[in-house]
């Protein structure tokens, strides 16, 4: 197979190929010609709002003259497979980002395997990855499952799963590597983690007798209604946007690559004029809003105070903390840490902010024109406004907060946060779970200053959109929580407000231990 080219989806043949997706927008599930190789199911799953990654493989597909249908975002399980069935599908594949998309997944699986469906089952997104795919999904359904781990190999796996001669060794090598995972996942829960009270006991320390925090020039929340475009270019990290196109490499250096260089130039000279027009027509609006408060830590806890005195709490925010000991390991860390204790005057900041107000719309009307690689474009062009807007709006906050006003950073030094200070957002390894996004929203009052929502998994929509917590402390740094104990949920999920079950529904990825309960 050849080697995948994004802009070679539509070389030469390009007005072809506008016709033949405009044909397929005017009659959903079209394409249904005579020739067409099988037909192929795609979705992202309940409660994720991400697709670039999914758009990318139904192009790639239909290019291949498979027959597509895509039924977008957020689509619940019981519409997937009504229309699998309605469409005869041939195989179905989901898609998502956030982690509560992986148990979203399951239940898909779980659904299917109920229904008695007997149609192979495609898992892929950022999120997923071949080990849980082999844990966690393939053991509740009795048919092939298979983790695709970039866009450019789904033609590959679908041509093996839908041809007779290569389907039975390709299943058979697909359940080998599963059982290899599976077996790996058990050995690495075997590790031990250290008691919750032993980690905490060897929390990261602070001498903070000897460290002043920093007092923010206001407290409070501010909005920044519409910033112009154009302020956000020179701050945009492009590297992950060839990565979305699944060409990897560095930016520059993956210009001048031998084996994609050539590839990566057109589609780098191609987000050059789009990104032109998105900046001169304006056709997306930045918005973003963020604050500063009074805080401190209380245990694993981060408490926000409404005002200086400190006597009157505002909300808090739980956190996790690392219990899996690696070699070398010196503390145990989380992200309360970073804040000083009842006694010392410190303060946190939160944000939220988007890039994609107007993107949805705009993709859509591109996509009604057949015109599915400017539209995917387009999309993600808005990720990486969105991840500018965040680094942007950082340097910002440093200044505000009086400890980054001598700052003067390269973009390469920004990207590799060489500044003081970390953003962590919610979903992510130093604080995986989703659930406090809802108490971030409630403090920065964020749908109605700037009108970004949370989904029924806490997906942000617009979907280039971050939101995170600002920590000014000068040895903050990113950490993975990993795996924690059953004594840490529960007792997490105490402070959290929730039953053990729900909690463990949300940290599914982070057990360290088999949940005992119905796992329905």
């Amino acid at each position: 197979q050849a080697r995948f080219s994004p802009t070679g989806l539509f070389d030469g043949t390009r007005d072809e190929a506008i016709t033949m997706a405009a044909s397929a927008q005017n009659a959903p599930g079209a394409q249904a010609t005579d020739s067409a190789r099988g037909t192929f199911l795609i979705a992202t799953v309940k409660g994720d709002v991400h697709d670039i990654g999914k758009n990318i493989v139904a192009v790639v597909l239909r290019c291949n003259n498979f027959r597509v249908i895509d039924l977008g975002v957020m689509v619940p399980c019981e519409r997937i497979l009504e229309e699998a069935l309605r469409h005869r599908a041939d195989i179905i594949g989901l898609s998502g980002l956030i982690t509560p998309s992986l148990e979203e997944m399951i239940t898909v699986a779980r659904t299917m395997e109920e229904q008695g469906f007997r149609i192979p089952l495609l898992i892929g997104g950022a999120t997923t990855s071949a080990r849980h795919t082999a844990v966690k999904i393939a053991p509740v359904y009795n048919q092939p499952v298979v983790h695709v781990g970039d866009a450019s190999l789904s033609v590959a796996v679908v041509e093996s799963l839908l041809d007779q001669d290569r389907r039975a060794d390709f299943v058979q090598k697909n359940l080998l590597e599963q059982q290899r995972s599976r077996a790996s996942f058990e050995q690495r829960q075997q590790q031990t983690l250290v008691p919750l009270a032993t980690a905490r006991e060897r929390r990261f320390q602070t001498d903070w007798a000897a460290c002043q925090p920093p007092r923010p020039q206001i407290c409070g929340l501010q909005v920044i209604d519409s910033l112009p475009l154009a302020e956000l270019v020179p701050w945009i990290d492009w590297s992950p946007f060839f990565m979305s196109w699944q060409l990897i490499g560095k930016y520059p250096k993956i210009l001048q690559d031998p084996i994609v260089g050539e590839e990566a130039r057109r589609l780098f000279a191609d987000a050059q004029q789009e990104l032109q027009q998105l900046v001169a027509d304006q056709q997306l609006t930045a918005r973003a809003v963020y604050g500063f408060w009074p805080a401190n830590s209380d245990g694993d806890d981060i408490v926000l105070w409404n005002n200086e005195q400190r006597d009157q709490e505002l909300l808090r925010f739980p956190m996790l903390r690392q219990q899996w000991e690696r070699v070398g390991q010196r503390d145990f860390r989380c992200l309360a840490d970073y804040v000083a204790p009842v006694g010392t005057p410190d303060y946190i900041g939160a944000f939220a902010l988007t890039a994609g107000h107007g993107c949805d719309e705009l993709a859509k009307r591109i996509e009604a024109e057949g015109d599915d690689y400017r539209a995917i474009m387009i999309k993600a062009l808005a990720d990486r406004l969105a991840e500018a807007f965040a680094e942007y709006l950082h340097a910002r906050v440093r200044a505000e907060w009086e400890y980054g006003t001598a700052e003067q950073f390269t973009n390469e030094q920004l990207i590799n946060e060489e500044y003081r200070g970390i953003r962590p957002a919610f979903g992510y390894p130093s604080c995986p779970d989703h659930l406090p996004k809802g108490r971030l929203w409630q403090l920065l009052d964020v749908e109605q200053q700037i009108g970004m929502s949370l989904t029924s998994s806490y997906a942000m929509w617009p979907a280039s959109s971050v939101s995170g917590l600002y920590f000014s402390h000068p040895e903050a740094r990113y950490f993975s929580v990993d795996r924690v104990t059953s004594e840490q949920v529960q007792d997490y999920a105490n402070r959290m407000g929730l039953t053990v079950a729900e909690m463990e529904r949300w940290l599914a990825p982070n057990l360290g231990y088999t949940p005992q309960r119905n796992s329905g």
